[in-house]
């Protein structure tokens, strides 16, 4: 099912560039820890987060996003074509995460050898290079969707427990279901990596949907896309599978704005598979 971002998106994606009003701006998604926004302003506006500039696209688009531990308020600021400024304070939901304990995982996927350190190193590079992408693309105006269907085993900004260790809090959401289950592209996009071994994700797929949005699918049987190929939305990517770090066959999904990790069930409407994030003992981890 496509929900967000909804109907403001279509609007954007209908304007010829000269036909927004001076002035102009509205804002569609949650501004809540996790969220993702998409704006729409005048074609030839400049815009800034907290001070950052922002992609302003030519039919005056632009995406903002909120971490984990955003803070209650931001500032956006918009330089309008004809001189004038919106100077707009912007209130964020705070969020409370629950902690989620995962046990029987190999030690040393808990507590990296320092061989291992350095492939976990590689591979951070890699990702890091893909999420600092800024191409003007627009494939966020296709509308998202669950790559796959059923239980969720992990949810967005949890606190990890592996083995009875802290770790970082969880960064996606992960969807239990059978191995070699497909999986598709979240919305359209470009292929920006495919990695068949990483330390942590295994078989590995990101992709760029434009204006440094990406997502990644992790823990795959199989891929099924190359670098630099164009995906539309519902396009199979690979398979479910249990590569990487994992108690299980599941789909780990991740979506960033640059390095802000995002939730990505926000952008998407509820599955009938009924969650199984409160019960623990489902598949999971990356």
């Amino acid at each position: 099912m496509t929900l967000r971002p909804g109907a403001l998106l279509a609007l954007i994606c209908l304007l010829a560039p000269a036909t927004a009003a001076a002035g102009t701006l509205s804002l569609d998604g949650p501004q809540i820890q996790g969220g993702l926004v998409i704006g729409a302003t005048e074609p030839g506006a400049k815009a800034s987060l907290d001070g950052k500039p922002v992609r302003v696209d030519d039919a005056g688009a632009f995406l903002i996003g909120f971490g984990r531990d955003a803070g209650p308020r931001a500032r956006l600021l918009i330089e309008h074509p004809d001189g004038g400024r919106t100077d707009k304070e912007l209130k964020v939901t705070a969020r409370i995460y629950p902690v989620q304990r995962i046990d029987g995982l190999p030690e040393r996927q808990v507590t990296p050898s320092p061989e291992d350190l350095v492939r976990i190193k590689d591979d951070g590079v890699r990702i890091a290079e893909v999420r600092r992408l800024d191409s003007d693309r627009r494939g966020f105006a296709s509308g998202f969707m669950w790559p796959v269907e059923g239980q969720v085993s992990g949810i967005f900004g949890s606190q990890r427990i592996l083995n009875g260790k802290p770790r970082r809090p969880h960064n996606g959401v992960d969807v239990v279901a059978a191995k070699g289950t497909p999986v598709v592209a979240c919305a359209d996009g470009v292929v920006a990596l495919v990695h068949q071994d990483m330390f942590f994700t295994g078989r590995t797929v990101l992709i760029d949907h434009g204006h440094g949005l990406t997502s990644v699918y992790a823990h795959l049987d199989d891929i099924r896309v190359k670098p630099g190929e164009r995906v539309a939305k519902g396009t199979r990517i690979g398979s479910v599978g249990r590569t990487g770090r994992v108690t299980g066959p599941h789909l780990h999904w991740g979506v960033s704005l640059f390095g802000t990790h995002l939730d990505p069930a926000l952008l998407v409407g509820p599955m009938e598979a009924q969650s199984g994030a409160e019960r623990g003992g489902l598949p999971g981890v990356r």
